[in-house]
């Protein structure tokens, strides 16, 4: 029986990725033209335009004359836009950040006229079983994804969502490749014939590539190869509703409510979550700042005042999280880009909280905690002032904050001046409460010496040249990388080189605060790290500064449990998930050997934070910017560094065909002074939310 092939012509938009974003939208103003040419005078019926609106504000920002037009093209049904505002990461970005980016990019869509809306996902690296509910309270019920699907069919139910599967991907840009008619019809008929295993009467096929315009005789070469395989195949052009409106009945034929990852069909690029960590680092405290500045306006009801800066600050921060950009796997230019962008996001939601500060007349002995859960803790203020009473921890040189936000006055050579940070406690602070902070005389329960810090909770000691957090052994483990900024490649024997501790010293002994600095030395670099506890705390803070001079190698700190690790529960759009692990995989021993393979990983992506389940000792983790993880026998690695040097390697051995060009990235080997932070603690996922709560702070002092 002849199948029916629904066609719809599309273009996936990265606003940047191999080439800057200017140079692309420079290629994208010639590609839309076209496109609006030919909906316009009905060379083609419709253009989906790959659910993102942020590539089309890009264009209308250039060409406003076409603003009327668009409206119309949308409003009629040729062309759709949205839902989303970028084709984000959906493992690099937070439940709030991805809120917004619906919230933003339906909002554009609404307003240019679009009513119909899908989940568009199809090129992002694998996909958050959370993204469904959170699409489902936009009002949003389909779905369509490629990557991790494994061996599904074209239609599923998915995390209670009707779901399409492209299961050849969104890649066919045979109509635009120059060969014959004849070879053409060959090469979609071998492809379609593949998306109808997994189809039925009705068969799916994306019609474009990466930045790939329309050819303007669409419609004639589909005529022409409608001659060539109409005994099996007849294709018309249409839009991905068509499609839905058709194969309804399938969708509950099979569930599937778990995260999609698995690779065995598609790439998914697992190497992306440590690629660059320099950016992962900024888009955490981009995110985190965010909100704290967010919260605040609520706090002090000025939303209406702010609303169009945070607007502006959160489409910075969307941009970035495209996945391209966020995932770390363009161009060093590209890289650059993001970096000045991440700055004027963090100049902004700064300046906020300072404003709302000073229009407050807060005191710099003031806090007021922004979070959801009573706070008590150590918490660090700054003054011009010398104070008694207090902890003295630091000083610096500076201009007060107050000053720099008070339009009536500016600094001047005299005002620059001491500004001191103290630390104290404060117990029992209720969410949305403003309280004076008191100097407290309590006992503290902090012991430090060289060789160890701890409290009447945790602690961090060194024997025999061996670091142990109460009973678990860490360290730090060199390996080979010979892999891209896509995947990690790592050598067959490679059983890594461990740093040894070189010196140890008491940086600070407080009554609330302990910070002992131990030095390793590698076979190569020094690796500074400084680990701080409060009294009473129930984590140490770990801080890492080294300057890298090795190219082409994976650094991951390492913890050492009792026993094998089978179960972790790691954050994902704030959400703790379950993952499972056969901790006797080693990828070393699995490199593919066979053409068109990516290899099996027992890496996962973390947004957060993570909680190993072992019934006598939950460790957990929770940092600010690393955002991946692997388990391997007993042991638990989290990379703190991935140097290589190239957007995609084609000898990379544990992908054996090419994920982008080939193009060189001196950048990503991230030959530069280098940072790491996360703190550890043990406890349940009550203990996780607390220590996430406190660390992160959502607490203005």
């Amino acid at each position: 029986m002849r199948k029916q092939v629904i066609a719809y012509l599309h273009t996936h938009w990265d606003r940047e990725w191999y080439r800057e974003f200017e140079i692309f939208r420079m290629r994208l103003l010639r590609v839309f033209d076209n496109i609006l040419y030919m909906l316009e005078t009905n060379k083609i019926p419709c253009f989906y335009f790959d659910g993102q609106v942020s590539a089309l504000e890009d264009y209308l920002e250039i060409r406003p004359e076409k603003r009327d037009l668009v409206r119309n093209l949308i409003y009629t049904k040729k062309l759709y836009i949205g839902p989303f505002y970028c084709l984000v990461d959906e493992f690099l970005t937070d439940k709030l950040c991805f809120q917004k980016n619906l919230e933003l990019g339906m909002s554009y869509a609404i307003e240019m006229g679009c009513t119909d809306f899908i989940g568009y996902l199809p090129d992002t690296f694998g996909h958050s079983k959370n993204v469904t509910d959170i699409m489902m309270e936009f009002g949003i019920d389909k779905c369509v994804v490629w990557r991790g699907c494994g061996d599904f069919p074209s239609e599923f139910k998915w995390c209670g969502m009707d779901t399409v599967n492209l299961v050849r991907g969104y890649f066919q840009d045979v109509f635009s490749r120059d060969c014959s008619v004849e070879e053409k019809a060959q090469i979609l008929k071998k492809e379609l014939d593949l998306i109808s295993e997994k189809s039925g009467l009705f068969v799916l096929l994306p019609i474009g590539a990466d930045h790939l315009g329309v050819p303007t005789d669409i419609q004639q070469q589909i005529d022409s190869v409608n001659e060539l395989i109409g005994e099996d195949y007849n294709i018309k052009l249409g839009s991905p509703f068509d499609y839905f409106k058709n194969v309804r009945a399938n969708f509950d034929k099979f569930k599937f409510d778990d995260e999609l990852r698995d690779n065995s069909k598609t790439f998914t690029l697992q190497g992306v979550h440590s690629s660059r960590l320099d950016l992962k680092r900024y888009n955490t405290k981009c995110s985190y700042m965010l909100d704290l500045a967010c919260r605040y306006i609520k706090f002090n009801r000025e939303e209406d005042k702010y609303k169009e800066i945070i607007k502006y600050a959160y489409k910075m921060l969307l941009r970035n999280q495209a996945h391209d950009s966020i995932c770390g796997c363009s161009t060093d230019e590209v890289h650059s880009e993001n970096i000045t962008r991440y700055k004027k996001i963090l100049q902004i939601a700064n300046t906020i909280i300072d404003e709302l500060k000073f229009e407050s007349k807060f005191e710099p002995k003031m806090i007021v905690n922004l979070s959801d859960k009573m706070f008590s803790g150590i918490v660090e203020f700054e003054t011009t002032q010398k104070l008694d009473g207090y902890e003295y921890f630091s000083s610096r040189n500076g201009f007060s904050k107050k000053l720099l936000t008070d339009t009536m006055k500016i600094p001047v050579t005299e005002d620059y001046t001491k500004i001191y940070t103290y630390l104290a406690e404060v117990n029992d602070v209720e969410p949305n409460e403003t309280e004076f902070i008191m100097p407290l005389s309590s006992d503290s329960d902090l012991k430090v010496t060289n060789n160890s810090i701890e409290n009447s909770k945790i602690s961090l000691k060194i024997q025999d040249g061996k670091i142990y957090i109460n009973s678990i052994p860490f360290s730090i483990i060199d390996f080979k990388d010979n892999g891209d900024s896509y995947n990690n490649a790592p050598e067959k024997n490679d059983c890594g080189q461990e740093f040894k501790i070189l010196r140890t010293k008491v940086l600070f002994n407080g009554q609330n605060r302990a910070v002992l600095k131990i030095d390793f030395d590698g076979l190569w670099d020094v690796i500074s790290l400084r680990v701080a506890l409060d009294k009473h705390s129930e984590y140490l803070k770990f801080e890492f500064d080294w300057n890298n001079t090795q190219k082409n190698h994976l650094l991951e700190v390492k913890f050492d449990m009792p026993s094998a690790i089978k179960t972790v529960y790691s954050e994902d759009m704030n959400i703790l998930i379950k993952r499972e692990f056969d901790s006797d995989y080693n990828i070393r021993e699995n490199l593919p050997d066979t053409k068109g393979k990516e290899v099996k990983t027992n890496t996962a992506p973390m947004q957060r934070g993570l909680l190993i389940d072992e019934s006598s000792n939950n460790l957990g983790v929770v940092t600010k910017g690393l955002t991946q993880y692997e388990v391997y026998k007993n042991s638990l690695y989290i990379p703190i560094l991935r140097s290589t040097g190239v957007i995609s390697n084609p000898e990379n051995a544990a992908r054996t065909t090419p994920a982008g060009p080939p193009i060189e990235t001196p950048d990503l080997q991230m030959m530069c002074e280098c940072k790491a932070e996360f703190c550890v603690f043990f406890g349940n996922e009550n203990a996780f939310e607390d220590v996430l709560n406190s660390y992160y702070g959502y607490i203005i002092v």
